[in-house]
């Protein structure tokens, strides 16, 4: 009996530690995109050079989409503890859900994003239709 108490002891101290590492590394946690800089950043890291003009980033920070001088339009959304960017090309799908903005970048395993975007919803709706 006091073999096994000494190994779950020992299992607890064992998780216990790889969770502070894992706490002091960042790793996990609940990433969202704080602000303009913020999204401009994750916006070069998945495009080299691509520098936005223009920004709308959801209210919960899950989500944003990005224009740059180039008419180019970026969408981002939260994959687990990091973000996924895709570059959108016509025909892009989307639609206003009151304040929200769902588009479809075309890619099945990208999925539809929605993004709270409030007033602005509607003026990127447009923007992707033009595109």
């Amino acid at each position: 009996m006091t073999g096994e108490l000494i190994q779950f002891a020992g299992s607890l101290a064992a998780i216990a530690a790889l969770a502070f590492i894992a706490l002091k590394l960042g790793l996990g946690g609940d990433r969202r995109i704080r602000d303009e800089e913020d999204l401009r950043e994750l916006a070069e890291e998945a495009l080299c050079g691509f520098d936005p003009v223009e920004v709308a980033i959801d209210r919960a920070g899950l989500a944003a989409i990005a224009r740059d001088a180039g008419g180019r339009i970026m969408l981002l959304r939260r994959h687990g503890a990091h973000f996924a960017a895709r570059l959108l090309s016509p025909p892009v799908r989307n639609r206003l859900d009151g304040a929200a903005l769902v588009v479809e970048s075309g890619e099945r395993l990208f999925g539809p994003v929605r993004l709270d975007l409030g007033d602005d919803a509607r003026t990127w709706a447009a923007r992707l239709q033009q595109l």
